[in-house]
């Protein structure tokens, strides 16, 4: 009887656990297939986005490719690819409602694995996969026009993601067009340790930090400008503006029992959705502690090696993730800041294991599964 597990996310960690199932659990299993459903019928390497925003660094296919043609070796019977999306579970009859462009359907689940991961607040931004693959291209390249026409830019948000924005505009442009970082906090990155360093790369690329610059509302002027309001009440004119803090959890399609307060899935040791027995999470859908890729790729391992353990008849084991926090800040395409733990590493370490190529490199063996 075949055991069928559906996988919802086709990013890192979705895309993680379905190639490892097929490739070292379904030889033992032979009836196992598995169901991956995306939003998005491209991979996209969202790392990456912070330098795909910048004219003419990247090319699309080096941040974006089809998720398919990498499980094309794999026959019907053992793998499915929906482009959908996830409107509806019910782990009482273990079923799962996906709405796709074809209309409505219900899959049967043996086991469910969820890795939706979380979106931007703000739409306008790229940072993260809030809409179909054309959709992001698109915006994306509205995104590039704009820089490329800009000369003052406002970054808004200094935690990573926004702090590697402001360095890799500064990086490309230098002192051709003003780059606002502005940190809501009184310290970059939320007063990390990393913080001073970090800030003192981005004030060698020419970015103008401001501290304690909390953003209350943004809106278009008529002459096609920017007005971004800070909460003090100061009013700045932009030519661009660049949000990058506000995540939110793709969850809305659970039942509220399998959710924290904050609206991520709560999940034990085996990171199994509490109170259920073939419910699993990884990636930052869990957020625990915090939304990492190296963090992602160790949850989608360590939930596929449960899953198998469990198909064999075999006890779940804890996932283990890293042994530290590491936080590493890529700033622009020669140097960066990082720390392993509360030992700082050299500018140069973080280029060559970050900032050189953001990962991109990564991307086909994530595709056709040769990096798992």
């Amino acid at each position: 009887m075949t055991k069928t597990i559906v996988v919802l996310g086709g990013a890192y960690a979705g895309v993680g656990v379905a190639h490892r199932l097929l490739k070292y659990t379904k030889p033992q299993v032979k009836d196992l297939k598995v169901i991956l459903v995306s939003q998005n019928s491209h991979f996209f390497w969202n790392l990456a986005s912070v330098r795909a925003v910048v004219p003419g660094v990247l090319k699309e296919e080096q941040y974006s490719q089809p998720i398919e043609k990498g499980f094309a070796k794999f026959p019907a019977d053992s793998f499915e690819f929906i482009v959908g999306s996830a409107e509806g579970v019910d782990v009482i009859d273990k079923t799962v409602k996906i709405s796709t462009k074809d209309g409505e359907r219900v899959l049967n689940y043996d086991h469910l694995v969820l890795a939706t991961g979380t979106r931007a607040v703000n739409k306008t931004v790229p940072w993260k996969t809030n809409s179909t693959y054309e959709e992001t291209v698109a915006l994306i390249s509205e995104i590039q026009n704009k820089i490329k026409n800009a000369k003052h830019i406002v970054v808004a948000g200094a935690g990573a993601t926004g702090c590697e924005v402001a360095a890799e505009i500064a990086f490309e442009y230098g002192k051709e067009k003003e780059v606002i970082l502005l940190s809501g906090d009184s310290e970059l990155l939320g007063g990390d340790s990393l913080a001073s360093n970090v800030a003192g790369e981005l004030k060698k690329l020419g970015v103008q930090i401001r501290k304690s610059a909390r953003v209350a509302d943004s809106h278009q002027l008529p002459d096609g400008k920017i007005e971004v309001v800070l909460q003090n009440g100061e009013k700045l004119t932009t030519d661009v503006y660049l949000p990058t803090m506000g995540m939110a959890p793709n969850t809305e399609y659970l039942p509220a029992d399998l959710l924290t307060d904050k609206k991520f899935v709560d999940i034990d040791e085996f990171y199994r959705a509490k109170g259920t027995k073939d419910v699993w999470a990884a990636g930052d859908i869990v957020w625990k502690p915090r939304g990492s890729f190296v963090i992602s790729d160790k949850q989608a391992a360590g939930v596929a090696k449960n899953i198998d353990l469990v198909l064999k008849g075999k006890q779940p084991v804890p996932v283990k993730t890293l042994p530290m926090d590491v936080l590493m800040v890529a700033t622009g395409r020669s140097r960066g800041a990082g720390r392993l733990g509360s030992v700082k590493v050299f500018s140069i370490m973080v280029y060559m294991i970050k900032g050189k190529t953001l990962g991109i490199q990564s991307l086909p063996g994530y595709i056709d599964g040769s990096a798992f």
